[in-house]
């Protein structure tokens, strides 16, 4: 079987290699992408990130999922939040500049979507979490969409709150381009 090599440009993936004993895709995300957080109170949304993705929708057993989020990229819309929200009681950019996310399995659930599983690391701390996302495919890119929710107090991101939930939702759209 032979193996297609794809670049996604802004989700630059960390380091991953498709193998050629399996026709898996390999992909790095273009500039496209969205990530954005939201509760009833704070959200907001990162503007960087590097990653790749190996996947073959017919063969699941080498998918990888592979981002580095630049948390220093965050914008919330309000100057005074965004530099808040980089200090070390929320996200201490300073000392941990990068949220990061592996997949572990790839599982198809029905029609075009998938549970990414995986660790989550923000601030030094790793967590496993399972990402349900679509897949779609048209004109050489793909497209993986969805949300799920970060319990913030897991990763010590502030402080127990009232005006701030523990649950963020993070919508997220990655789309990818073949080279």
């Amino acid at each position: 079987m032979k193996t297609r090599n794809y670049l996604l440009s802004f989700f630059a993936l960390l380091g991953l290699t498709a193998f050629t004993l399996v026709a898996l895709e390999h992909y790095v995300v273009t500039k496209d992408f969205s990530i954005e957080f939201k509760s009833k109170d704070p959200s907001g949304s990162f503007k960087i990130m590097e990653g790749e993705i190996d996947f073959d929708e017919k063969d699941l057993s080498n998918a990888n999922f592979d981002f580095k989020i630049d948390i220093r990229s965050i914008s919330t819309g309000n100057g005074m939040m965004t530099k808040k929200a980089q200090t070390a009681e929320w996200f201490d950019t300073a000392k941990y500049p990068y949220a990061k996310f592996k997949s572990t399995k790839v599982e198809k659930k029905e029609g075009s979507t998938y549970n990414i599983n995986g660790n989550l690391t923000i601030k030094g701390i790793t967590k496993a979490v399972t990402v349900p996302a679509t897949y779609s495919k048209a004109n050489g890119k793909v497209i993986f969409k969805g949300t799920f929710y970060v319990n913030r107090m897991d990763f010590k991101v502030g402080k127990k709150s009232d005006a701030v939930p523990d649950q963020m939702k993070v919508n997220f759209e990655i789309p990818a381009q073949g080279k």
